[in-house]
Parts: structure tokens; sequence; C-alpha cells
């Protein structure tokens, strides 16, 4: 995936888990957690390939 994939899909993640804590009303339920997870690897990976980058300049 490209960075542009990756921040879309974390905009994505992003709206999904701000409605499923509003819905849930708990930050802590499984799959308010789950979805928060997602974004965290997603946001890994950016931090990776932005270190990748920053490392070949």
């Amino acid at each position: 995936m490209d960075k542009n994939e990756l921040l879309t899909q974390l905009q994505a993640l992003r709206q999904k888990l701000h409605e499923m804590a509003e819905a849930r009303g708990n930050l802590t339920d499984p799959d308010v957690l789950a979805i928060s997870e997602e974004a965290d690897r997603v946001i890994i990976v950016l931090q990776q390939m932005q270190a990748k980058k920053k490392a070949s300049t």
C-alpha cells in the first residue's frame, strides 16, 4: 500500500472508531478496542515509511 491509501484507510478507521465509541458509549468495548488497534497498526506502518524516507535522504 502506498502512503495515500494508508492515510485514506486511517481516516476511515478514525471515523468508524468515533461512530462506534459514540454508539457504544464505552471506549473499552471490545469492538471499539479492535478498531483502535487496527488504526494503531496503520499508524505504525506510516511511521515506518516516514523513518525509511528520512534515512534514505
